[in-house]
C-alpha cells in the first residue's frame, strides 16, 4: 500500500573490523609513548626529606642547630672552657711561684745548734756566723758532747759546735737537712778565718753515697703523692661505676702496689737509697692511699672541681713545705710549720726517720698520715651519695608462688 519501494543500492563490501578497546592499534608505537608508559609503570619512590639549608633553615621547624646567639652563654661549653682557662693560667703562676718562693733562694732563719764549752773566741765565732748567715743560731748549751750528739740523733739539733778556746769543731748532720749542712760547712771555716778561730767541720750523719744531694727522699715522696691522687682521678673516670667500698678497696690495692714499686726501683734497681724495705713500703703506701682518698673526699664535696683543692693542698702548698728539697730551718716560718701537718711533709719525715734515724723515730708523721686518711675516708663514706660515681643496684622481688 504505500509508494513504490526504492531499490536498494548495491551492498558495500565489508572491510576489516577495527579493533576496539585496548586491542585497538594505531600502527607502530612511537618511542615517546613507550617511554611514557615505562615511566608510568615504575614504582614510585618515597620522597626523601632533607633539612633545609641556607638562611631558610634557621627559623624553620626542621632546623638541626639552633641559631647562634640564642643559647644562653651559661648553657654552652664555652663557660667551663673559659673558667678552666683562668684556673689553669692562675695554677701555672702559683705553681712556679710557690716553688721559687720556697726553694730558689733558701734563707736560714733559726738553726737549732748545740754548743759545748765557752770562750771569748767562741763568742766572736758565733756572732760572726750569725752575721755571715744573716740569721740567728738557736743555741742550746750542753755539758758534754755525748748529750749534744744525742740531740742530733733525735733531730732536735742540726749541728754541734764545740769551743776549745782558740779553736772550734763544727759537727753537721746532712741526713737531718742537707741544705743546712752545706750552708754551715761553707760558712764555718770562712768565718773562723776572719775572727782568728780555726774551725774544723765534720759530717757526723752523712747521706748515702747514692744520694749525695739528699733529694731522693723528696722524689720518692713526690711520686707517692702525685700518683696517689692521680690514681683516684683515673678511678673516677675509667671505673666510675665502683661503689664506695669497692672504690676504697681499689685505692688500697694501687697504693700497696705503687709503694712496693717505688721501693723496688729506688733500692733494688737503681741503688739510689738503701731502704728499710718493709717500713718504707708501708710509709709510701699509706701516703698514696691518703692522697687518693683526699681527692675522693674533695670529689664528693666539689664534684668536677675537686682537682683544684687537691692540687693546691698537695702540690702548691704541701710539696714545697715538705722539707725534702729544702730543710725546714731554711724555709719561711709559716711554710716550715704547716708542712709538718700535710701528707707530703709527713711522708718525707717518715722516710727520713726510717732510713737515717731508725733508732729514734718520731710518731708524729705517722699520726698525720693516718688522720688525713681517716678523715678523708670518713667524709667520703658519709657523703657517698654525693659522689659522682657508683651504680644503682636493682632489687629483684621474688614472685609469690600461686
Amino acid at each position: 500500500m504505500g509508494g513504490p519501494e526504492r531499490p536498494e543500492g548495491p551492498e558495500r563490501p565489508a572491510g576489516p573490523e577495527r579493533p576496539t578497546g585496548p586491542e585497538q592499534s594505531a600502527g607502530p608505537e612511537r618511542p615517546e609513548a613507550t617511554e611514557g608508559r615505562a615511566q608510568s609503570e615504575r614504582p614510585e619512590r618515597p620522597e626523601q626529606s632533607h633539612p633545609p639549608r641556607g638562611p631558610e633553615a634557621v627559623g624553620g621547624a626542621t632546623a638541626v642547630e639552633e641559631a647562634p646567639g640564642r643559647t644562653p652563654f651559661r648553657d654552652t661549653p664555652f663557660l667551663p672552657a673559659v673558667v678552666l682557662l683562668v684556673i689553669l693560667a692562675a695554677a701555672a703562676g702559683l705553681f712556679a711561684g710557690s716553688y721559687c718562693y720556697a726553694m730558689a733562694n733558701p734563707t736560714p732563719h733559726r738553726i737549732p745548734t748545740a754548743v759545748v764549752g765557752s770562750s771569748p773566741e767562741g763568742s766572736r765565732l758565733v756572732q760572726g756566723l750569725e752575721k755571715a748567715l744573716d740569721t740567728s743560731l738557736k743555741l742550746h748549751a750542753y755539758d758534754s758532747y755525748e748529750s749534744a750528739r744525742r740531740q742530733v740523733e733525735t733531730q732536735r739539733e742540726f749541728a754541734v759546735l764545740q769551743l776549745f778556746g782558740d779553736r772550734a769543731e763544727l759537727d753537721v748532720a746532712s741526713a737531718a737537712g742537707a741544705s743546712v749542712a752545706r750552708l754551715l760547712t761553707q760558712a764555718g771555716p770562712t768565718v773562723g778565718a776572719q775572727v782568728g778561730v780555726p774551725v774544723t767541720v765534720r759530717d757526723i750523719k752523712p747521706l748515702q753515697s747514692g744520694d749525695p744531694q739528699g733529694l731522693a727522699l723528696f722524689y720518692i715522696s713526690l711520686a707517692a703523692v702525685i700518683i696517689g691522687f692521680v690514681g683516684a682521678i683515673q678511678l673516677s673516670v675509667h671505673a666510675r661505676g665502683l661503689n664506695a667500698g669497692e672504690r676504697i678497696a681499689f685505692t688500697v690495692a694501687y697504693a700497696v702496689l705503687g709503694g712496693f714499686t717505688i721501693c723496688a726501683v729506688v733500692d733494688w734497681l737503681l741503688g739510689a737509697l738503701r731502704l728499710p724495705f718493709a717500713e718504707s713500703w708501708l710509709g709510701l703506701s699509706l701516703t698514696m692511699f691518703t692522697a687518693g682518698m683526699t681527692f675522693t673526699m674533695f670529689n664528693t664535696m666539689f664534684r668536677r672541681w675537686a682537682m683544684i683543692p687537691t692540687w693546691g693542698l698537695m702540690v702548691l702548698l704541701g710539696n714545697p713545705s715538705s722539707g725534702g728539697a729544702v730543710a725546714w730551718p731554711l724555709l719561711p716560718t709559716g711554710l716550715a710549720w704547716v708542712g709538718r701537718f700535710l701528707p707530703p711533709g709527713a711522708c718525707v719525715n717518715a722516710q727520713r726517720n726510717a732510713i737515717y734515724f731508725g733508732g729514734d723515730q718520731h710518731v708524729e708523721p705517722w699520726i698525720v698520715l693516718l688522720l688525713w686518711a681517716a678523715v678523708a675516708t670518713f667524709v667520703f663514706v658519709l657523703w657517698r651519695h654525693r659522689h659522682p660515681g657508683g651504680r644503682v643496684t636493682k632489687r629483684v622481688t621474688p614472685r609469690a608462688s600461686g
